[in-house]
């Protein structure tokens, strides 16, 4: 389970992420990252699993899934930092250690790009 203080559950924060983050897509998910701006301590993180993904339960069963891999990744973001994850359809077949590989991947692309932006 994530804990509740690395949560993104302002709206606002899901917004500014998507729009202006970088982005970095994989098979299963895509990543969303917002550097850090400085007004907060805590890295935060959002998850968006919409109806393409399959049914309730499918998609109960991928955010699961999504919150404990995320909780794996929580070291390497910085204080401020905000990311949000998209679930793509083909998550619903994945495994976890699967999602966790395409996480970790994507986080490096979007902090390589980072660099290359600075």
């Amino acid at each position: 389970m994530l804990p509740a203080q690395y949560r993104m559950t302002r709206s606002t924060d899901f917004g500014l992420t998507v729009s202006r983050g970088l982005r970095a897509a994989q098979p299963d998910l895509v990543v969303h990252a917002l550097v850090s701006t400085g007004e907060e301590t805590t890295p935060k993180i959002g998850l968006v699993v919409s109806k393409s993904v399959g049914s309730a339960v499918q998609r109960h069963r991928v955010s699961r899934m999504l919150r404990h891999v995320a909780r794996g990744v929580i070291d390497d973001l910085g204080p401020g930092d905000k990311v949000v994850i998209r679930a793509l359809p083909g998550s619903r077949h994945a495994i976890s250690a699967r999602l966790a590989q395409e996480l970790h991947t994507a986080l490096q692309r979007v902090k390589a790009n980072a660099g290359g932006r600075g």
